[in-house]
Parts: structure tokens; C-alpha cells; sequence
């Protein structure tokens, strides 16, 4: 059913463990996999007149990002490859991280994404994170949650 699957991430223990159960999800149907993670716009931080002398550039700070987001994209394709199963993956620019991943899916022709849950913790535990819940429901393509 399913031929080529998104599986997002951001780094955290919980992505973690959903890109473990998306590439054997994969693995069971024969699809291949895409990975992604999402980069947002660089935010300066200053107070008043004060510029922190650690800030970095918009520059230094996209570098930064992007190399974090390969090293997490290369335990996905770690995984998949273990798995035997195709792999690509990018890290993407966007505005918001459920635009990112939306997008990616699109332009990787996705069938499904499969993306953790977040915000798990006291009363927040019985609803999904907010980028989760916006991809579910900006998404015109599937998408299965991890919890």
C-alpha cells in the first residue's frame, strides 16, 4: 500500500524511537524511506541594546543547524540501510516544522509520514505535540503517530 514513507526528526529520544519503529514499519511493507529534518529561520536574541557576543550570524547559525540535522538524518539512513531498504534524505528550510514536513513529503512523493507524538508529560501527555497535531491536520497525505 504504502511505497515511500517520511519519517521526520528532531533529535529527541522519543524521534529516536519512532524512526526505529518506521524503518521495521517500512521494512514489513517493502517501501523505501525518506528522512527529514526541518530548520527554522534564524531568531536573533538580544536585550535592548545588548547584543550577546556568542550570537551567531544567520550564516553560522544555518551551518549549525544543517550539520545537526545530518548527523540526525544519518541514524535514519544507519537504520534503513540495516533494513535493506533505499533511503534518502534532506534536511529542509521552513518557516515552521509541520510546513517543512509537510512539504518534504510532498516534494519526496511520500505516501505516509510516521512522526512521534511530543509534549507527553502531565496533563499535556494525553494530547500530541502541537507540530504533530498541525501536520495532522494540515496533511493531505497520510500520517501515522508514534507513541
Amino acid at each position: 500500500m504504502f511505497k515511500n514513507i517520511l519519517i521526520p526528526t528532531d533529535g529527541s529520544k522519543l524521534s529516536a524511537k519512532a524512526v526505529k519503529s518506521g524503518v521495521a514499519f517500512a521494512k514489513s511493507i517493502k517501501a523505501s524511506v525518506t528522512g527529514c529534518y526541518v530548520v527554522e529561520p534564524f531568531q536573533p536574541y538580544y536585550f535592548g541594546d545588548y547584543i550577546p557576543p556568542d550570537m551567531p550570524t544567520p550564516k553560522e547559525f544555518e551551518a549549525r543547524a544543517r550539520e545537526a540535522g545530518e548527523k540526525y538524518l544519518e541514524k535514519i539512513a544507519a537504520a534503513a540501510r540495516a533494513a535493506g531498504l533505499k533511503y534518502r534524505g534532506s534536511v529542509v528550510m521552513a518557516d515552521t516544522p509541520f510546513a517543512g514536513i509537510i512539504d518534504a513529503a510532498r516534494k519526496g512523493k511520500c505516501d505516509l509520514i510516521f512522526m512521534a507524538s511530543h509534549g507527553r508529560s502531565g496533563l499535556s501527555g494525553i494530547l500530541l505535540g502541537s507540530e504533530t497535531h498541525k501536520v495532522l491536520t494540515h496533511s493531505k497525505i497520510p500520517v501515522l503517530v508514534y507513541r
